[in-house]
């Protein structure tokens, strides 16, 4: 009942602050850049800002149709807890007031999470490009409605025709993933002009510790970071919107830089033809890497979970170097009629993997996912499976022997795992959902 409740209300409690935010808008009247997508979409966003900078406006940790109106109005709920909301009503009035920014650029992260969302946004923003990475089941639960109804034949495509609204209110350019067949039948939805790009234009793709590389046309792009095999995508449309002849190309003309390495790349070529962000980072639980207890290595991915992330980020962690490879994988959260399903199609994915453990966490997981893999490794002591964290956590301490690298990947308070396995306690500030009503939780499941 309360579920449905907050459901009724949510568009029409965002109404109020997109009307506020709408008139800051128009009085600031910058050219808006639109980054959208089922996952992927902070990396894209912080991969435009490496290379933009503080020439533009960035909608950080904030994509919704709360968050966007809140991030344009410069409020922002700090503790998460109800008690915020009274602050917030009464300062969106004053706050549509207040001085413009000097950045002509406002780069946004903009979501689909529910049927009408993308609607809702895009026609608020009707922004002068569009970035669309990808499209895949993430909040699935939330469109079945529509494909019981007949609307469409599959949550897909639901979704993907809820994103197409970003090209159907696009004043520019769009700039969508060209391997996609549900995206691409979103095209004719839209005035805009058109540039796909397409995986076949990668090159190479190496990840190691030391950081990730794409070639593209003969140039090695390089981070220091780790990044899946998919981010192609994603730094395929940085480097087409950077070429763009149009208003935002000259908003954009002085971010226009190359970042030179040393004296070679990964792949050994000299640094002139080598492509180094520097600048580029990633907020919480993006694979980061730390070093834990006993000398292992964590590397941090439980931001953001379906099953294609899933799969990119297991595919990443394949091809690093190292034998002693454990995977902590949690359950798929809002996957709705085809949380089973998807969770099947889980342990097909992980049985294709030569990892030296697999620790399955949750519920269903454990319910789905556990007993196709049991199959496979019965007796072989690769396969555990907890439903809690606490459990989780217990077995990590007792089993690392040191030299282990371990991925978290998957939902279920898993930065709180990570928290007690850090060497240096100092990164406990790195990690994701620091807010006070997180901190609550996990001390409920023992964390």
């Amino acid at each position: 009942m309360l579920r449905s409740i907050k459901n009724f209300l949510y568009f029409p409690i965002a109404r109020y602050f997109i009307f506020f935010a709408g008139i800051y808008l128009r009085r600031w009247n910058p050219t808006i850049v639109v980054v959208t997508g089922s996952s992927g979409k902070t990396t894209l966003l912080h991969l435009l800002e490496s290379q933009i900078g503080r020439r533009a406006r960035y909608s950080h940790k904030a994509n919704s149709s709360f968050g966007i109106p809140f991030d344009v109005l410069g409020l922002s709920r700090k503790t998460l807890f109800k008690t915020e909301w009274f602050r917030l009503f009464l300062s969106a009035p004053v706050r549509a007031f207040r001085p413009r920014p000097q950045e002509k650029i406002y780069i946004v992260e903009a979501d689909c999470d529910r049927p009408y969302e993308g609607k809702f946004l895009a026609s608020f923003l009707k922004p002068d490009v569009v970035l669309w990475i990808n499209v895949a089941r993430t909040h699935g639960m939330n469109f079945e409605r529509l494909v019981e109804e007949g609307s469409f034949a599959t949550v897909e495509q639901a979704i993907a025709f809820e994103f197409g609204y970003f090209l159907e209110y696009c004043q520019g350019t769009v700039i969508i993933n060209g391997d996609s067949e549900l995206m691409k039948k979103q095209i004719e939805r839209t005035k805009a002009k058109v540039i796909e790009v397409k995986r076949d234009k990668l090159e190479l793709y190496r990840v190691g510790r030391e950081g990730t590389v794409f070639v593209i046309g003969g140039r090695s792009y390089l981070f220091k970071v780790l990044l899946p095999e998919g981010v192609f995508y994603s730094l395929m449309m940085c480097i087409r919107l950077m070429e763009l002849d149009s208003r935002t190309t000259r908003a954009l003309a002085s971010a226009k830089r190359r970042l030179r390495g040393n004296d070679k790349d990964l792949c050994g070529n000299d640094k002139d033809e080598s492509l180094v962000f520097n600048n580029f980072s990633l907020p919480p639980g993006r694979s980061s890497i730390f070093q834990g207890i006993r000398n292992t290595t964590i590397i941090d991915s439980c931001y953001n979970v379906d099953l294609s992330s899933m799969a990119a980020i297991l595919d990443m962690f394949a091809k690093l170097d190292g034998s002693h490879k454990w995977a902590v994988v949690g359950d798929m959260l809002e996957q709705g009629k085809g949380e089973e399903e998807e969770h099947r199609r889980l342990a097909e994915m992980l049985a294709s993997y030569d990892f030296e453990r697999i620790i399955l966490m949750g519920p269903r997981v454990s319910k789905y996912t556990f007993s196709l893999l049991d199959e496979k490794f019965m007796g072989e002591g690769i396969l555990k499976r907890f439903i809690g964290p606490k459990e989780t956590l217990d077995y990590l301490l007792e089993n690392l022997q040191g030299g282990e690298v371990v991925l978290f990947k998957g939902a279920r308070f898993m930065e709180g795992i990570i928290e007690r396995l850090l060497a240096n306690k100092e990164d406990v500030a790195k990690l994701s959902r620091r807010e006070p009503i997180w901190e609550k939780r996990r001390r409920n499941f023992s964390l």
